[in-house]
């Protein structure tokens, strides 16, 4: 395993947990930022068993940089689910990875645990009313306490939804958080309401017009509804226990979205050709009723399917109405983790925050050397290469001041692997970072964060 590509370098895992105050840093941290940057990714507690899919296994590990005036402290602890407790108290792996046929018996972790999957919250952190949650990918939400320590799963109140998905909106006008989750069997689709009091104001409710299991990574949400792109990502769970692969890529089945009105009434869907799409930017409404949305496109998922055909991405915009899809190439660029600012959403944006490659050395999936914004009004961009590191995905950091705010990233040095929290001026990011935080230790190469406001 030490070779495998996604567990050595910039990925290997991080098995250390700890508490700085008082970090180094080069340059000068603004003093008008108030809060915590907080990342989460798949980091394995123990060296795997069997396969490893990356990113969608390994246990969950949550830093936090707090900044606060001109000062910066780190954090970072990992995720405790029961498969993890277990896994401690056994000193070693006991569950294997995703595609492996293997569950531990109950001689080995007990009764409640046996023949069971791993719980994996190891994709993104958000925070809603006060609950911090680590979100895994189709399933339930683990809440964390002030210092990051595992709570356990989060029930809001005994009337949680089934499970939510890594990639929950939260609306900034009503403070509802919006979610969706597929599953394996029929109603393959729900959608959720938490409201901006923590209380489930909506359970899950079925999305109808679904009828397969189908991989369904992100979402957006506008001011009147919610956006789901249902490419043909298909699960047949069989597969694994014939050694395939529990996915499989159906482009004649072509693209479907829907929108679904927040008010509850009928759900509108849409058809176009088949594409792939991990993540959305953000969407918002059109004054004839239509929606747009802007998101990073590829020709299909690389890892779960076969083709002659490179694959590419590009920021693109969907307009979805009565007129049908329209498709438009905004920038076309090798990216990932498109953001705007997180106040923005459900609104109309105009820059687009993005990780990408350079294309000047050979990268593994997941691994980028530049940061791009780009602006889609006016249709250009902005690059920072990013000379030997390795760097993460972007978030806005507003200014307490209310000024023109920041851009922040997570970036590792290849040649000795230390890490650093990057913040760029958003009025000029290709001026480079106004500020270096070095962290204590290495941060793995990973997935999602958010930048949470102090008070």
């Amino acid at each position: 395993m030490a070779h495998h590509p996604h567990l050595s370098g910039l990925f290997a895992p991080q098995r250390e947990e700890v508490d700085v105050r008082g970090l180094e840093v080069a340059g000068e941290l603004p003093t008008d930022l108030h809060g915590s940057y907080l990342r989460n990714g798949p980091n394995p507690r123990f060296d795997p068993i069997g396969s490893y899919v990356y990113p969608l296994d390994g246990d969950a590990m949550v830093h936090r940089i707090e900044l606060d005036g001109g000062t910066a402290c780190y954090t970072n602890r990992f995720v405790r689910t029961p498969q993890v407790v277990a896994e401690e108290e056994a000193g070693r792996a006991l569950w294997s990875g995703l595609t492996d046929p293997y569950f531990p018996p109950a001689e080995e972790v007990g009764p409640d645990l046996a023949n069971t999957f791993r719980d994996l919250p190891d994709i993104n952190v958000v925070r809603h009313r006060g609950r911090l949650l680590a979100l895994a990918e189709a399933a339930p939400a683990y809440a964390l306490g002030p210092d990051l320590g595992t709570l356990g799963r989060e029930s809001f109140g005994g009337a949680a939804p089934v499970a939510l998905t890594a990639h929950p909106k939260i609306d900034p006008h009503t403070g509802e958080m919006v979610s969706f989750c597929y599953s394996f069997e029929s109603p393959y689709l729900t959608w959720s309401v938490i409201g901006a009091d923590g209380t489930v104001t909506r359970g899950p409710t079925p999305v109808e017009g679904t009828d397969r299991a189908l991989m369904i990574h992100d979402m957006a949400l506008t001011q009147r509804c919610i956006v789901l792109v249902l490419a043909p990502l298909v699960f047949d769970l069989g597969e694994i226990f014939s050694g395939g692969s529990p996915l499989r890529w159906q482009p004649d089945l072509g693209v479907r979205i829907a929108l679904i009105p927040r008010d509850g009434s009928a759900v509108r869907w849409h058809t176009t050709d088949a594409f792939w799409m991990w993540h959305t930017a953000n969407a918002f409404d059109l004054p004839d009723g239509s929606v747009a949305l802007d998101y990073v496109e590829w020709r299909y998922p690389g890892g779960f399917a076969e083709s002659r055909e490179p694959n590419a991405s590009a920021l693109r915009r969907a307009v979805i109405g009565d007129g049908g899809v329209t498709r438009t190439t905004l920038h076309e660029r090798a990216i990932e983790f498109p953001r705007v600012d997180d106040r923005l959403v459900t609104g109309e944006h105009r820059v687009v925050a993005t990780v990408g490659s350079t294309g000047t050395q050979a990268l593994p999936a997941g691994d980028a050397d530049a940061l791009f914004w780009f602006d889609v009004t006016a249709g250009s961009e902005t690059e920072w290469r990013a000379p030997g590191f390795g760097v993460g995905e972007p978030s806005y950091l507003p200014s307490s001041a209310g000024g023109p705010g920041y851009w922040g990233a997570v970036a590792t040095d290849r040649a000795d692997l230390t890490s650093w929290f990057l913040v760029f001026p958003a009025e000029d990011p290709a001026s480079g970072p106004l500020a270096r935080v070095r962290l204590p230790i290495r941060v793995p190469a990973g997935l999602h964060g958010a930048w949470l406001p102090a008070g």
